[in-house]
């Protein structure tokens, strides 16, 4: 078992919406006309974010499902499985461990240029999805609030590395989680074109801190 400390990995960098974002949160503020569903923002300046727990907890469903390291559609605890190694595995579970990686909650970058001046919403856009019921032919209308195309995010990681560990391996295999993501999709209606992004690292290997 890992008893110590090496180093510190930290990545930095911009995830970039290619299409719009909706990652969900309170209806507490709802309004008359409003969204029917809002995005999750900061309290206290109001501004959209990314909950570091989304984005990792998509990364490592999407390791799991890459290297086949579910059973019966459910992940299996394993720290010898990629996603386990780097992820955590339960203290209950022979050999657990705690996450490898910490994933900050990304800020919403409001200095780079990007014009958020034609919104209908502070810093997010509406969308109306319409359901047809299939047995009554009703349409049922639902309004989302998205962050839209073309906004940025600030991307923060923490891969801890400890003595005995295959740090070759962690690296790849947050590597290999970055990429599927960008494949994939982030937060909700993924399969009606939301939540595409590109992640762009300011130091593809990071940058190590030993201490």
């Amino acid at each position: 078992m890992a008893t110590r400390l090496l180093k510190k990995v930290i990545y930095t960098g911009t995830i970039v919406l290619k299409t719009g974002l909706h990652i969900g949160g309170t209806n507490a503020n709802l309004n008359i006309g409003g969204p029917d569903k809002f995005v999750v923002r900061n309290p206290i300046n109001n501004l959209p974010y990314i909950p570091g727990s989304s984005l990792k907890g998509k990364m490592r469903a999407l390791v799991e499902w890459a290297n086949g390291e579910t059973s019966g559609g459910k992940p299996t605890s394993n720290v010898r499985h990629k996603a386990g190694a780097l992820f955590g595995v339960a203290a209950e579970v022979a050999d657990g461990h705690a996450s490898r990686l910490i994933v900050r909650d990304a800020e919403l970058i409001t200095d780079d240029g990007t014009d958020f001046s034609h919104t209908d919403l502070l810093y997010t856009e509406s969308k109306t999805e319409v359901s047809i019921d299939r047995i009554t032919a009703k349409a049922q209308p639902r309004t989302f609030e998205r962050v839209p195309a073309g906004a940025s995010f600030r991307l923060n990681m923490v891969l801890n590395i400890f003595e005995g560990e295959d740090e070759q391996q962690l690296r790849q295999t947050l590597h290999q989680a970055i990429h599927l993501l960008e494949d994939d999709y982030l937060g909700g209606n993924g399969s009606r074109g939301y939540g595409q992004v590109a992640i762009r690292l300011d130091r593809p290997d990071g940058e190590e801190r030993t201490y």
